[in-house]
């Protein structure tokens, strides 16, 4: 593996967490919320009310989302579904924007990296054939050259056909500049999860206490050996179309599953233990002690690749983190608004 593959995943996994089955109960939610009718020029979003919840978790396994707190909202709009690559192609189309995993590495930024190996392209989550040790995320990572938001899995793939699945090989820069130019923002972290949360008191996963509550699929993740064997019990080895689960109380598809989403927050492990009460915006820079020099913003919601064998941070509550440039076929977004 060259240095700039290294680099490259690592920045674009996020969190590759510490798996646990027995998460704890963390504390309730104070109020129930009621969902709006959309207004004009909100095709496709859910008004959510003022209101207040307990945010983070007091599982042992996410020690960055302690303190479990109080916070205290303000009413917003949020996209029900993730951005799709129809309305990404929109966007594209309209004001020719180039993602950064299509544009060619800067040299400077991966010193001593051979320039022949400096070629545009994201990270594809690659099962192999056989188990391996989930000590070492590149058994299962790959910097695919060519792979973008066209092309998902490389120059030969595609989207077509595909239009209501999400966006993915969108790194935060790009996420915010579609946010900007639809007249909207990304959602702070506190925002995601009181909608994701929809009202409901704190439980292992967002709709309550079960993966599978009465043998029922809730979100796309990994059923099977991972990450050698996805039996896609669930109906999808891999990306799913939006709105293909059940929605939470609020209205609002895939707030656990299918594709990680980007806020608009920096990432810092400590920053719950001293987050203002009243609609945090997150802290004011960045910092990750495994990786004390990279730029990153959190990410919520897990992915398709998320199960209790490994990648557990699908769970309510918990906290993913990437770097602001860096993307993979398991990271989208959706947006938020104030009117």
């Amino acid at each position: 593996m060259n240095k700039l593959k290294r680099i490259a995943l690592l920045m674009a996994c996020g969190v590759l967490a510490a798996c646990s089955n027995q998460p704890k109960k963390a504390a309730s939610v104070q109020q129930q919320a009621v969902v709006d009718t959309p207004k004009q020029g909100h095709t496709d979003m859910v008004h959510l009310p003022a209101g207040s919840f307990m945010m983070g978790t007091d599982d042992k396994d996410f020690n960055d989302a302690q303190p479990v707190h109080r916070v205290n909202m303000k009413s917003f709009w949020i996209d029900e579904h993730e951005v799709t690559n129809d309305q990404f192609a929109r966007f594209v189309s309209a004001t020719h924007y180039v993602t950064v995993a299509e544009q060619k590495p800067d040299p400077k930024d991966y010193p001593g990296v051979p320039p022949e190996s400096l070629v545009p392209g994201s990270g594809v989550f690659t099962p192999p054939s056989h188990p391996v040790s989930l000590n070492d995320p590149m058994q299962w990572w790959s910097y695919v050259a060519g792979a973008s938001w066209r092309h998902p899995f490389g120059p030969k793939s595609n989207i077509d056909g595909k239009g209501n699945y999400p966006v993915v090989h969108v790194c935060y820069t790009d996420a915010l500049a579609y946010a900007t130019w639809a007249g909207k923002r990304l959602p702070t972290e506190a925002e995601w999860e009181y909608a994701a949360r929809a009202g409901k008191a704190n439980k292992t996963y967002y709709w309550g206490s079960e993966m599978h509550p009465n043998g029922k699929m809730m979100a796309n993740n990994f059923q099977g050996h991972f990450p050698d064997k996805d039996t896609g019990a669930d109906g999808f080895k891999g990306i799913a179309p939006v709105k293909s689960f059940p929605a939470n109380g609020w209205g609002l598809y895939d707030m656990e599953g299918n594709v990680w989403e980007w806020c608009n927050d920096f990432y810092r492990s400590d920053y719950y233990a001293h987050s203002p009460a009243d609609n945090p915006q997150g802290p004011a820079d960045s910092y990750d002690p495994e990786e004390p020099n990279a730029v990153k913003r959190v990410q919520r919601g897990g992915s398709f690749i998320c199960s209790d064998e490994y990648c557990i941070r699908y769970k309510a509550g918990s906290r993913g983190k990437g770097e602001v440039n860096s993307g993979s076929n398991n990271l989208g977004f959706r947006c938020v608004s104030d009117r």
